[in-house]
């Protein structure tokens, strides 16, 4: 199957996301998709997939002109999207998400539960996804649930995949089997749309690039032409210098200190984060490290242990005893979690702050508004306004809109769970800059991290966490990739 997508454009009201974008992608080729958050990326796979019409522009597969009206009608032709923020039924088994609408039947048009089970075991197990199918699909982590999504593109025996932050939330073995995967169904003349903000991963496994910027089609290049500097130059349309800004961190007094901390994954986790430092927690993924903070900040239960704020013990119950001591949390799924996706940029960045608002028992509304967009500009979100929703928004300004809410709380502690995961490399170091800011106006940052370039350039000191274990803390300057690896992985 070749796919050839000519001068594709779009716009919504006077917004015009994409502006005349050229797109080409052949059998047995991965092909990679780069840009910013806001580029133009997934509103160009949505009107290829027909969720979206184009108001211009031309499509062609195999040389004929073409237009999907439904998401299902290209699934049907050979084109499969798995989407970054998975669309799952939390409450139906592994199973019954699987083969929604793809029931097998019996010899009597009963569904045959059996032979279903044991397909979708088979296609989890080739992955080298270890999951129990009939499970809820909610149950499991986000990385188990990508995999799961995945599992459901090769069902579909499809001749083009859209694969958008495949990796974000798989571990480094999960990396390797997805990419054996890949090759394997490349080797069969499969071919694969790769959105990714991982530059290192484009080396390892796409054949070709398409960079985007702003709504348009900036360069196309086969990938052993073009070095990285090229790539993000023509992603942000400047030389972006180093990822990582340099850290002076100033150490306070101690903001908050853990002392045995047990829940349901997790087993005597100590620390202690200082005003004006960022404390990394590392590890696989299912080492405790979400689950440690969850509980923390009063999502999850938390069994038994000591949590001090500025040297006082205290007690949380649940996020709002959190929020009450100065600690805000961006958690990993911001879908779910961290934002009302239905609700304005506004509502969404002044909620944890409301009561600050309001005066004689009325929200000023002026005060509010000028609040908002002071943090939509610092953090440099991209929106037409503040009254557009949060699901309007491409995931790496929904994070940053996530961020401008516990930022504008005026919180003193911050766990930052996986604060750049699907971001791209300018908003990253946004982000990062952001992190400094923070510590140096004194807020302690707790940040895990899957990335660990991102973990020993931003961390002043790093946790390790295994299989729910405390395995060591190490200092930043001590750390290295194979110290904090073997720790992560039960070694000493």
């Amino acid at each position: 199957m070749k796919i050839e997508m000519t001068g594709i454009k779009k716009a919504f009201g006077a917004n015009h996301v994409l502006k005349g974008v050229d797109f080409t992608i052949n059998s047995g080729e991965v092909h990679a998709l780069m840009g910013e958050n806001g580029a133009g990326k997934s509103t160009l796979m949505n009107i290829l997939t027909g969720l979206l019409n184009k108001d211009a522009g031309s499509i062609k597969v195999d040389g004929k002109e073409t237009s999907y009206s439904s998401a299902l009608e290209a699934e049907h032709a050979g084109i499969s999207f798995i989407h970054q923020e998975m669309n799952n039924f939390p409450d139906m088994s592994v199973v019954d998400n699987m083969f929604l609408n793809k029931e097998i039947k019996s010899t009597f048009g009963l569904m045959n539960q059996r032979a279903m089970i044991k397909q979708a075991t088979e296609y989890l197990n080739h992955l080298g996804a270890n999951i129990n199918v009939t499970k809820k699909i909610g149950d499991l982590t986000v990385g188990q649930q990508q995999m799961v999504e995945i599992a459901k593109s090769l069902m579909t025996d499809a001749k083009i995949i859209i694969m958008d932050e495949p990796t974000a939330a798989l571990t480094t073995n999960e990396i390797k089997i997805l990419f054996k995967t890949i090759n394997e169904l490349k080797a069969k003349g499969v071919g694969f749309i790769y959105i990714s903000h991982r530059m290192e991963e484009l080396w390892e496994i796409c054949d070709t690039v398409t960079v985007m910027r702003d709504g348009v089609s900036i360069n196309t290049y086969k990938i052993k032409d073009v070095d990285e500097n090229q790539i993000v130059h023509d992603m942000v349309g400047r030389d972006i210098g180093d990822y990582y800004p340099i850290r002076n961190p100033e150490l306070g007094t101690v903001a908050l200190k853990a002392e045995n901390l047990c829940g349901e994954n997790f087993k005597n986790i100590s620390f202690e984060v200082h005003e004006g430092e960022v404390l990394g927690f590392s590890g696989l993924m299912g080492a405790g490290r979400t689950e440690t903070m969850r509980a923390l900040f009063g999502i999850d239960k938390l069994i038994s242990g000591k949590i001090y704020v500025h040297g006082k013990e205290v007690h949380i119950k649940d996020p709002s005893d959190a929020v009450a001591l100065g600690i805000g949390f961006l958690t990993e799924d911001r879908k779910t979690e961290g934002l009302v996706l239905d609700q304005s940029l506004r509502d969404n960045i002044a909620l944890p702050s409301i009561e600050g608002f309001k005066k004689h028992g009325i929200i000023d509304e002026k005060t509010e508004n000028n609040f908002v967009n002071m943090l939509m500009k610092r953090l440099t979100v991209k929106a037409e306004n503040p009254f557009v929703t949060a699901g309007s928004l491409s995931g790496g300004n929904q994070q940053k809109v996530v961020l401008a809410k516990w930022v504008g709380s005026g919180a003193k502690i911050l766990i930052l769970d996986e604060p750049t995961r699907g971001v791209d490399v300018g908003a990253k170091k946004e982000i990062y800059e952001l992190i400094n800011q923070l510590t140096d106006r004194h807020v302690a940052v707790i940040m895990i991290s899957s990335d660990l370039p991102e973990v020993l350039s931003m961390s002043d000191r790093i946790e390790v966490l295994y299989e729910g274990k405390q395995m060591g803390i190490i200092d930043a300057k001590d750390a290295t990739q194979e110290k904090i690896m073997k720790l992560a992985t039960g070694g000493k």
